[in-house]
């Protein structure tokens, strides 16, 4: 099972007292999947870096902060949940634009893609909350790049 830094979040080896990247000791580091949840922000009197990637699809405000601000800026959870809510946002104006071009039948989807985004949208919260970086199709993988 992988082992992150408490600290920073890097990865650790299995057998290591200390953190390559930062120097710091862990005595307990943390499984995979609870990575993000420890961040150098936290220490600074920030944000959690899971609460940060939340806040992130709250808007796309927040999301271009959080890549502006530091040391938010240098978290890659954060970076990737910011990425991705950017360019979702921008998907869907895109095909809510085009939607809306279309008499009836358009108007109908579009309320059916609202739907669907904001089921989307919860399942991403929850998501980002419990520090997994579940990808969108396409969007994720931008995402990825990006972050």
């Amino acid at each position: 099972m992988a082992r992150f830094c408490t600290s920073c979040g890097s990865a650790m080896d299995e057998g290591a007292g200390f953190c390559s990247k930062c120097g710091k000791g862990s005595t307990a580091a943390t499984p995979a999947g609870a990575a993000a949840a420890a961040a150098p922000a936290a220490e600074a009197g920030g944000l959690t870096d899971n609460v940060a990637g939340m806040l992130a699809y709250i808007t796309i405000i927040p999301a271009i902060i959080f890549l502006v601000m530091a040391p938010y800026n240098r978290s890659k959870f954060i970076r990737f949940h910011s990425f991705q809510c950017i360019f979702l946002c921008v998907a869907l104006i895109i095909i809510h634009t085009v939607l809306l071009f279309i008499p009836v039948i358009g108007w109908g989807l579009s309320s059916l893609v609202s739907l669907a985004a904001l089921a989307l949208w919860i399942v991403l919260l929850i998501k980002a909350y419990g520090g997994q970086m579940w990808k969108i199709p396409v969007i994720g993988d931008l995402a990825e790049k990006q972050a």
